[in-house]
């Protein structure tokens, strides 16, 4: 046997476990939201209802070109992910079957409707299993194409591998799953619980994404109400470890939410929407282009945030990768990841709305 074949074989099981266990960043468009409202507030009018009442509270934009980019997404695609929410937004009803199945029916009805949807089910905790069985199941039925169950409070890899098993049953091929990152037995699990990379491993490849629970993991680690936020040492800490755990491996990681909301009087709502920007654009700094809102006066400062973000560092960008491209000697030596990298920043502004493919002129899916 020759050195090369030798070589190989000693590398043949990692390359197995590399090759199952990390295939790689996720592919397509990865919402920069997911919207999350109550069973039983959702009709078919409701992507209508609030684009129109984000149009109404604009004012914290200002005027220019991220403006009408906003103005303009919120008339054609005011939410770009939906989750009918049945667990801590929604509460424990006895119209649950009811408003699940008339939320489901209404989105799959509606003339128009986000382009990623989905349901929130109650956890897999044992007081409320059964009923986030029976959500997930009423949903599958009355919705009929394929969404996302969101899992939260996930804390052990025997519940991810209990709603496979699920999706399987239900619904074979067409639901993928989320999981809710809000107990630290989930981050950092104790002995018999699990490491956020072994609740991926347990999805079997359902997995598309994480998604951070601010208040409830903030809440678990002792950190007063009042200093429960996005941007707490605790949550960067958290989210630090997601992202970690989730790259390379097919999986997007969504930030959390403010639990201020733009309402009361002009003053607050003004206060609120440019909290909510900051914490946006925060976000999208550290590399989580993804994040909850909760009320339609979110969705202004979520697209302004995220327009600006990407607007702002438009020219740097293309100007780097035209440079590697071309095989220039810029000032800054970038390399084939960080040429990725910046293939990948473009194609997110893209798919949001905030760059125009003239504007970027290059073609980025051969650097992809």
């Amino acid at each position: 046997m020759s050195l090369d074949d030798e070589v190989d074989a000693l590398c043949a099981p990692a390359d197995a476990a590399l090759a199952r266990f990390y295939p790689g960043p996720r592919r397509g468009r990865q919402p920069v939201h997911t919207v999350y409202v109550p069973a039983d507030r959702i009709g078919p009018g409701l992507v209508d209802e609030w684009g129109a009442a984000a149009l109404g509270l604009t004012g914290a934009l200002g005027d220019g070109d991220v403006r009408a980019r906003v103005e303009a997404k919120l008339r054609a695609e005011p939410i770009e992910d939906l989750r009918v929410d049945c667990e801590d937004g929604y509460g424990p009803r006895d119209t649950e079957d009811a408003d699940v199945r008339a939320a489901a029916a209404a989105l799959r009805d509606a003339d128009r409707r986000p382009p990623f949807v989905g349901v929130r089910i109650k956890s897999f905790e044992p007081p409320t299993r059964r009923r986030g069985l029976r959500t997930l199941a009423l949903f599958a039925e009355a919705y009929g194409g394929p969404f996302t169950v969101t899992l939260p409070k996930v804390s052990h890899p025997a519940q991810v591998e209990a709603l496979v098993l699920a999706c399987d049953r239900l619904a074979p091929g067409a639901v993928s799953v989320e999981l809710q990152v809000e107990l630290p037995a989930a981050v950092l699990g104790p002995a018999g619980a699990a490491t956020v990379a072994e609740l991926i491993t347990a999805a079997r490849g359902r997995c598309t994404g994480l998604h951070y629970g601010t208040y409830d993991y903030s809440a678990a680690v002792g950190v007063a109400a009042a200093y429960q936020s996005m941007e707490h040492p605790a949550a960067d800490h958290a989210k630090a470890v997601l992202q970690v755990a989730a790259a390379g491996r097919g999986v997007w990681v969504s930030d959390g939410s403010t639990n201020v909301l733009p309402v009361g009087d002009p003053d607050a709502v003004r206060a609120a929407q440019l909290l909510h920007a900051r914490l946006v654009r925060r976000s999208l700094e550290r590399g989580f282009y993804q994040g909850w809102d909760l009320h339609a006066g979110q969705l202004p400062t979520r697209f302004g945030a995220t327009y600006a973000f990407f607007r702002d560092g438009l020219p740097a960008a293309r100007q780097r990768l035209a440079d590697y491209l071309a095989r220039r000697s810029g000032g800054i030596a970038d390399e084939p990841a960080t040429a990725r990298a910046l293939a990948g920043y473009l194609r997110r502004g893209l798919d949001c709305g905030a760059l125009d493919a003239a504007e970027v002129g290059i073609d980025l899916e051969p650097l992809l």
